[in-house]
């Protein structure tokens, strides 16, 4: 396994693999949360015309030899490819065009409100009206108005609170313009993808490469490039790529953007299989967008920082081999990661950033701490170790007595369905190929990568009513997802995975308590772990199922319930709108680490369809003999027979609520490894308590010692081994126990035992001594109370 790495771990998430045009970050921190997929766009099919020969470049450039940047002209400015010169002709003549058609449009006087957000004190400051024309006003134009030190870190525009927009961009409507920072999420991705751009035009000029795609990611961004046969990228061309970049960077390239019809851009990137692939695959039918940066054209949905002067530092970190497309049986590409800044200093912070995560890896301190480990014979799968399943069984076990105290009925159900199943789900349409599919009896079926369905039949396997609602069930049954080889990463990406799933189906009088309940949830467990957490709640997207009624009373509700939130100290709110599931509106949640970086693990996601497909109702009150009918209800009976009918007499639809708090446990796990380092509370602690005594005579009083301790339901470990006190002492330090008992003679005599405390350096010389009835005591309270803080 180890000779596959540096391709596997190189290779396409499914995210990147839908994403050509590095419109989005692929995040990884996104978790399993999501019980029910939302709506993907279909996976790029299989390239038709392998690569024959391991010379892309020379097989495709119409038979000219590429120049290589090494032969400078008499300017100094290396000589550039014939290829892409040819590509670069052709923008600038549709850019001329284009700008002539600017020029002779109408400029109507449009009216733009500027957001300018909160101030330094955190008060919001008030909306300005500024005078703008259409096809002229640029987002940028505007930044004069807001003072320097808040314009200064200005990104990236965003029109109407949903459209991000070039700042360089004429407007083209009315509307409201307020402006994101790098250190927003989504100023971040944007200031990435503009210096991926300068890390794809610095290859295509030094390897006179054919790039194929660069998206921002997690922390930076990359390029992915074939480079001539016998070539790879090797670490001392970092240098040279680097130097090539700064020099962009001084002349303070723009990011022009153009919209290109389909021949046009055929025509454009005819050299280039790759950028054919996305072309004919990947786009619509009216075109796309190409960015030219410098002497790079690229096609690219946008936006970007207004020009490259904005990069103040600038560093490639490593590089490796991937696939194109993720497909091992495709070609072998090279892959560049960088990470760029506007700030020096965030550079030596984000080095550090980068140490320290280093120390924190799950991966690193699984195998050091003997948690779990993995084998290429079912990659993805975790291998949970004893120490590892301790800590699993401990969040289940916290979780169950919250169910039982929260009204939630735990149930299972089967690992494997018949795909008539997930048809008629909807799953089987937007997720089969994240599935693993099976034959059986000539019939397909398929591993649960959910359990949302399941629950549907759970449901309806007998009349319900009214009065059994909410109905809460809770399900902690293994799934499966058919996640891509690269993709994996550690426990974090994995295949087969269990998760706090629950389904609470409940009438649309009862949302806003159970969302609030929810809440409530979400405090109770991420309080136990230290983790601050934030709400965002996505709207109703472009494509929806269901009436816009329906949608606006949901979206009210969840909106009560988060403004309920606030109220009560929990924080502010964020909108996203139009990002919805296509099923329903939802709330996404994400925590934040030690390390200040944040992870989504938890969903919750309103669904009315799920209950539609699957015809679920209950009895109602209402004793008038009348059914309940929401519009959608009656669509489906009015327009598409073939659907399930609207509820009869006395009956009416439930609405399910999806939810997730902890997520993947495998990921959650990797979560509190890096948050906590290996530090674990006493509670959820693999390695409790370690007995060390100071001489052999004594093995008998550590073994009482552990059998007393072990009867409390402790994890307790002894040292019996010939090795001396004090490497003992530092073996069980390394181990990150929380508590060292040393026992001497003296403890023996008095039935006592002397502690250090992990995190209390004064004990560390010599411990407390404390008799064995109080520190089971002690212990007991420090467990049972799930205390943070490692004291007794």
């Amino acid at each position: 396994m180890a000779s596959k790495e540096s391709v596997e771990v190189a290779e396409l998430r499914p995210e990147e693999r839908d994403l050509p045009l590095h419109s989005k970050s692929s995040d990884p921190r996104k978790g399993e949360a999501s019980n029910q997929a939302d709506q993907k766009s279909p996976q790029p099919k299989k390239s038709k015309n392998k690569s024959k020969s391991a010379t892309p470049i020379e097989a495709q450039s119409n038979g000219t030899k590429n120049k290589s940047s090494s032969d400078p002209s008499k300017t100094g400015i290396p000589e550039l490819p014939d290829f892409v010169k040819r590509r670069n002709e052709i923008f600038d003549g549709l850019k001329r065009k284009y700008d002539a058609e600017i020029l002779q449009k109408d400029h109507p006087v449009i009216d733009v409100v500027l957001d300018l957000g909160l101030d330094k004190d955190g008060a919001p400051r008030a909306a300005m009206p500024v005078a703008a024309k259409a096809w002229e006003s640029t987002p940028g134009s505007f930044l004069k108005h807001v003072d320097k030190e808040t314009s200064a870190d200005v990104v990236v525009a965003k029109v109407d609170g949903k459209e991000l927009w070039d700042l360089d961009r004429p407007l083209e409507r009315n509307c409201r313009i307020s402006y994101l920072p790098f250190t927003s999420p989504e100023g971040r991705n944007v200031f990435w993808h503009s210096s991926a751009h300068v890390l794809g035009e610095a290859a295509e000029c030094h390897y006179g490469c054919l790039l194929s795609h660069g998206p921002p990611v997690e922390q930076g961004f990359f390029y992915d490039m074939a480079i001539a046969e016998g070539q790879v990228v090797k670490e001392n061309d970092w240098a040279p790529l680097e130097s090539k970049a700064s020099k962009f960077f001084k002349e303070k390239q723009s990011f022009d953007r153009l919209h290109v019809s389909i021949p046009e851009l055929k025509e454009m990137f005819g050299y280039s299989k790759y950028k054919l692939y996305y072309i004919e695959n990947l786009l619509p039918p009216e075109g796309s967008t190409v960015y030219r940066c410098g002497s790079l054209v690229d096609l690219c949905l946008g936006p970007h920082i207004q020009n490259t002067s904005k990069i103040k530092a600038f560093q490639i970190m490593k590089n490796s081999s991937c696939y194109f497309r993720g497909d091992k049986d495709d070609d072998s590409l090279q892959r560049i990661y960088g990470v760029a800044f506007p700030d020096k200093k965030q550079m030596t912070d984000h080095k550090k950033f980068l140490e320290e995560a280093a120390k924190r890896d799950h991966r690193r301190i699984g195998i050091e701490q003997e948690l779990f480990f993995f084998n290429e014979l079912s990659p993805g799968s975790a291998f949970l170790l004893p120490n590892g399943t301790r800590i699993f069984n401990a969040l289940q076990k916290l979780l169950r007595s919250e169910y039982q105290r929260r009204g939630y009925s735990e149930v299972q159900s089967p690992n494997m369905y018949d795909s008539d199943l997930w048809k008629r789900s909807g799953h089987w349409q937007h997720y089969s190929e994240d599935m693993f599919v099976l034959d059986v009896e000539k019939k397909k079926w398929a591993l649960k990568p959910m359990n949302c369905p399941g629950h549907c039949l759970m449901f309806s396997h007998r009349e319900r009513s009214y009065r059994e609602l909410p109905l809460r069930m809770a399900d902690f049954g293994v799934l499966h997802r058919n996640e891509a080889s690269g993709a994996l990463n550690g426990m974090t990406r994995v295949r087969k995975f269990q998760q706090d799933d629950t389904h609470i189906f409940c009438t649309q009088d009862q949302i806003t308590q159970e969302i609030e309940g929810l809440f409530d949830f979400l405090r109770c467990i991420y309080g136990l772990f230290g983790f601050p957490f934030r709400l965002k709640l996505s709207t109703r997207p472009d494509k929806f199922l269901g009436d816009i009624k329906t949608w606006d009373i949901a979206e009210s509700k969840l909106k009560d319930a988060l403004d309920s939130f606030t109220a009560s100290g929990g924080g502010q709110w964020e909108l996203n709108e139009g990002d919805g599931a296509f099923y329903g509106p939802k709330i996404d949640i994400t925590i934040s680490d030690a390390l200040r970086r944040d992870w989504q693990c938890a969903t919750i996601q309103l669904d009315f369809q799920l209950p539609q497909n699957f015809d679920l109702e209950y009895m109602t009150a209402d004793t008038s003999g009348k059914a309940k009918v929401t519009a959608e209800d009656g669509a489906a009976s009015d327009e598409a027979p073939d659907l399930p009918k609207a509820p009869g007499p006395g009956r009416a639809r439930p609405v399910m609520i999806h939810r997730a708090i902890v997520g993947s446990f495998e990921r959650f796990m990797a979560i509190l490894t890096e948050h906590f380092a290996g530090k674990w509370p006493f509670w959820i602690s693999p390695r409790q308590v370690l007995v060390i005594p100071v001489m052999p005579a004594l093995n008998d009083y550590v073994e009482e010692v552990q059998k007393l301790f072990r009867s409390q339901k402790m994890y307790v470990d002894i040292d019996l081994s010939g090795n001396t006190m004090l490497k003992k002492i530092r073996t069980g330090q390394l181990q990150q126990y929380n508590f060292i008992f040393v026992v001497g003679a003296q403890e023996k005599e008095s039935r006592s035992v002397n502690i250090r405390n992990r995190d209390d350096q004064e004990t560390q010389t010599k411990g407390e001594l404390v008799p064995l009835d109080e520190a089971i005591r002690k212990l007991r309270a420090l467990k049972k109370e799930r205390r943070l803080v490692n004291a007794i």
